[in-house]
C-alpha cells in the first residue's frame, strides 16, 4: 500500500481495501464461472486490524457456494508488515460477496455447482447457505414492510 491510499488517520482507506476485494472476488468468481461475473450484493466486510502505508498485501478468494447463476464468494485479506520481516501475516479484513455469472448481453447466466472437497470447504457451504437464507428473509421482510401502508 502507497501514500496515495491512505486516510485522514494515517492508514489505509476502508474503500481502498474494498476495491480490492472485489476484484479478487471477482476474479474467483469468472473463473468459478469460466466467464464474466458481476458483483450483486456485498454481504459483509469486515476490517479486523489496520493496513499501514508500505504493508504488502495479499487477498485469497473462493468460491464457497452456488446457485443456479449466483455464487457467495469469501475472502481474506492479510498483511505482512513492512517494517518486520520475520511476523506472521495478520488478517486484516473478510469479506463475502455475491456474484452472478452474466452472458455477453448481460443477463444471468447458469453457473457451475461448488462440490464441497474438504470439511473446511463443507463448514464454508453451510454458512453460505445461512447467509443467503438471511440475505433472502431481509429482502422480502423490507418488500413486506414497503407494501404495508403506515399507521
Amino acid at each position: 500500500m502507497t501514500a496515495i491510499d491512505v486516510n485522514l488517520y494515517g492508514t489505509v482507506h476502508g474503500g481502498v481495501l474494498m476495491k480490492f476485494v472485489d476484484d479478487v472476488a471477482g476474479a474467483a468468481a469468472a473463473r468459478h464461472s469460466g466467464g464474466t461475473a458481476v458483483t450483486a450484493a456485498i454481504d459483509e466486510i469486515v476490517f479486523v486490524e489496520p493496513v499501514r502505508v508500505g504493508d504488502l498485501v495479499h487477498a485469497y478468494a473462493q468460491v464457497n457456494w452456488a446457485g443456479s447463476t449466483s455464487m457467495e464468494v469469501g475472502v481474506r485479506v492479510t498483511a505482512e508488515r513492512w517494517d518486520t520481516a520475520d511476523g506472521e501475516p495478520l488478517t486484516v479484513a473478510t469479506a463475502y460477496l455475491v456474484f452472478v455469472g452474466v452472458d455477453v448481453s448481460g443477463q444471468p447466466r447458469p453457473v457451475p455447482p461448488v462440490l464441497p472437497e474438504s470439511p473446511d470447504d463443507e463448514r464454508r457451504f453451510r454458512e453460505a447457505l445461512i447467509r443467503r437464507e438471511h440475505r433472502l428473509a431481509r429482502r422480502k421482510a423490507i418488500q413486506d414492510a414497503r407494501a404495508t401502508p403506515a399507521e
